[in-house]
């Protein structure tokens, strides 16, 4: 196959067809002008002939939305490196932007750490690309088909190599998590590490994220510098993997590493005698059995991981929306039903990478109004890290004043808690565990800390709102390994009382106070949900809010301006990280609203908190709804800033349904399945129509509507209410 350049007729003719299809989807013209430069660039020059048949397919197939979002932007270098999609073109994640990420990182290292000897460790999950969206043209070649995170290991492994850089990599055919990786890097004293993972995400997504020789990921400004220096490459040189090993630039990762990372979380464990509890442990198809399984097992706690996601399946086949995220109920659902039929006390589960901790666990509910006794509550990752701060600092053996550090986002539940129980509280911090390891590393080196002088040996517990905590300073990222371990000793403290850890919660709300967390997430996807995305974050930047449902604003911060608590602006990363509006309505809530700085949505965080002393579970509802109606509140002015009319009911459907589907729901959708059943129609026929209505969700939309029905039903009251909430029943 010959390549063609820039004046080739073909060419010419291919980029021509894309300007006119680019035109028809209303893309502004900055935004096809720079997609038609690059579609032009990766249609010709040689660097890019493997993925020249697909885009040549793609452009015959007339998949303009496809090829403007592919092409309209190279993926953005945040949160210290790339993930997204992955696809052919430069906002995709392929073979090109991660190898030009790992050829600038490897410059940027021989800046920072010199000319000498250098290291990097690698790790990777278990994901394999099988195209579940069905982006790429079928029966055309491409090199990203069935690429997995293996693959894109070597890949970087090659490009390291070339640049006379040491690579170590787990052996063949295993995996190796994100807190593993952080603790590896310490363990060898390497000088760098990058995880080829994305997490959560979607199937389809893949991602590589870069760590300095601290074992956490840089903040601003040298992660700014790390970006600068990837977006500087125009060429990437590899070194194949056979010609590395023998030159000794390719060595495998010693297990002896996996046996400290396991004892360094086994050393958190405060009662050797606390083993009463069962447990039922998921991996979600990721690589946690061999670091949370394997620490529990070791433990000694009597432990089962769910047979059906104990295998290594990057495609997540048996977890709902193929949405492997412990924050998610539903994720939990298949170990919850396991525990149940085994008599388990508690559920834990672990995302792909391992580093995010999900709870069940069996309570009795003395509510009045329950119909079950018996039932399993799904905690939160605010009330995981609530429970964790209490059990930790009250079995700390240490009488040194303990340190506790979360981010802003993540509730006043955990930092009322850790106060009540003598410890200084950190909890400023912007969203990202890497401000929790670089607080790490500050004490290391300097023995201070926001004002606070300590030692590594002060920290107590590091958390986020997303299922987040530490309680080992060996690692310097979030790791589920020691939380499970904790949760499961403390579990088994409280069946020995006769308790749970339902009560134990319910116990520190007295305390403390009952506070209530609602996250929404608002996806919107393609270049134009990424301009609506900024937009929203300019508007209420210029003019924010004055009340809030019938709440009144009564402070708003803009951690963007330069003053306390973060200073000035060191980078443009750092104005990324800092994108962050903090609504205060009174003494007892807040919303928060930011962009994701890894996937394309607005996160509003809700909080609406109580005072100390008992509740009742309708208090407690009663308080619940308030925080629900106004997120919702929030959410639908927010999105009515940039022109999108979303009825505030229609804010409580999934998270992972995108804002555009959310429209079409709420505004086609529901009040075509309404006047159907209110003329009388019924059965097989109507579902047929329904689930084909509501097949753009993907699998599972029905589970992904129904958290919004009753708010429908209650807003618009329809005849047919009963009716309409039966066929949303999971």
């Amino acid at each position: 196959m010959s390549t063609a350049g820039p004046s080739d007729p073909e060419v010419v003719a291919l980029v021509e067809a894309a300007r006119v299809g680019f035109a028809s989807l209303g893309a502004g013209p900055e935004t096809a002008e720079r997609a038609l430069e690059a579609l032009e660039r990766w249609l010709s020059e040689p660097s890019f002939l493997v993925y020249q048949g697909q885009v040549r397919a793609l452009v015959a197939q007339e998949r303009w939305g496809v090829l403007l979002d592919s092409f309209y932007r190279v993926i953005p270098f945040g949160t210290g490196g790339r993930r997204g999609a992955v696809g052919v073109g430069p906002n995709r994640f392929n073979p090109w932007t991660l190898g030009s990420s790992v050829q600038g990182h490897a410059r940027w290292l021989r800046r920072e750490r010199g000319e000498g000897p250098l290291k990097v460790v690698l790790a990777y999950d278990v994901r394999c690309f099988h195209d579940l969206r069905g982006e790429l043209v079928e029966g055309v070649p491409s090199p990203v088909r069935g690429v997995r995170s293996r693959d894109f290991a070597e890949i970087a492994a090659e490009v390291y190599a070339a640049a006379d850089i040491e690579v170590v990599l787990p052996p063949v055919g295993s995996f190796l998590s994100t807190p593993e990786l952080s603790f590896a890097i310490r363990e060898l004293g390497a000088d760098a590490g990058l995880n080829i993972s994305a997490s959560h995400n979607h199937p389809d997504d893949n991602g590589g994220k870069f760590y300095d020789h601290t074992g956490a990921q840089a903040v601003p400004p040298r992660d700014e510098e790390m970006a600068r220096e990837v977006a500087d490459i125009t060429h990437v040189r590899r070194m194949s993997l056979d010609r590395a090993r023998a030159a000794g630039l390719v060595t495998e990762l010693p297990e002896a590493v996996h046996e400290a990372y396991l004892q360094a979380n086994l050393a958190v464990l405060r009662d050797a005698g606390a083993r009463e509890a069962r447990v039922v442990f998921t991996p979600l198809h990721g690589t946690a059995g061999r670091t949370v399984g394997a620490a529990l097992e070791r433990a000694g706690f009597d432990v089962l991981v769910e047979p059906d996601q104990a295998a290594p399946d990057g495609a997540f086949p048996t977890v709902p929306h193929r949405a492997p995220n412990p924050e998610l109920p539903g994720a939990l659902a298949r170990a919850r039903d396991t525990a149940e039929a085994r008599g388990a006390d508690i559920v834990l589960g672990c995302d792909p990478d391992a580093d995010r901790l999900g709870l069940m666990a069996r309570a009795v509910i003395r509510d009045p109004a329950a119909t079950d006794p018996v039932r399993w509550r799904f905690f939160t990752g605010n009330e995981i890290a609530a429970l964790l701060a209490d059990y930790a600092l009250r079995t700390r053996a240490s009488t040194s004043a303990p340190l506790v550090v979360q981010t802003e986002v993540t509730s006043s539940l955990v930092a009322r808690v850790a106060r009540a129980r003598g410890a200084r509280v950190v909890r400023h911090l912007l969203v990202g565990f890497k401000y929790i390891g670089a607080a790490l590393d500050e004490l290391e080196r300097t023995g201070r800390f926001a004002g606070y002088p300590a030692s590594l040996a002060d920290f107590a517990l590091g958390a986020e709102e997303s299922h987040g905590v530490l309680l080992t300073p060996a690692v310097r990222d979030k790791d589920a390994a020691g939380g499970a371990l904790l949760l499961a000793e403390l579990a088994s403290l409280e069946k020995r009382a006769g308790r749970t850890l339902v009560d134990r919660l319910e116990d520190l709300w007295e305390e403390v106070g009952y506070v209530h967390n609602v996250l929404v997430s608002t996806v919107m996807r393609g270049a134009g949900g990424k301009a609506r995305i900024e937009a929203i974050q300019a508007r209420l930047r210029s003019a924010p809010f004055a009340q809030v449902g019938d709440r009144p604003v009564t402070a708003v911060h803009d951690r963007q301006q330069e003053g306390k608590p973060f200073g000035p602006i060191v980078s443009e990363t750092d104005r990324a990280s800092r994108d962050v509006l903090v609504f205060e309505l009174g003494e007892d809530a807040r919303v928060v609203v930011r962009p994701s700085g890894t996937e394309p949505k607005t996160k509003v965080y809700v909080e609406l908190a109580g005072p100390p002393g008992p509740t009742s579970p309708a208090q407690r509802r009663a308080q619940a709804e308030a925080a629900d109606a106004l997120a919702a509140d929030f959410v639908r002015a927010m999105l009515l800033l940039v022109g999108v009319d979303l009825p505030a009911w229609a804010a409580r459907m999934s998270g992972l349904v995108p804002v555009e589907l959310k429209v079409v729901v709420a505004r086609e959708v529901l009040p075509e399945l309404v006047r159907r059943l209110e003329a009388g129609e019924s059965g097989p026929e109507l579902e047929r129509w329904l689930d084909a209505a509501l097949s753009p969700l993907g699998s599972g939309a029905r589970a992904l509507v129904a958290p919004g029905i009753p708010a429908f039903v209650r807003e618009t009251r329809p005849s047919c209410g009963g009716a309409l909430r039966a066929l949303f029943v999971d």
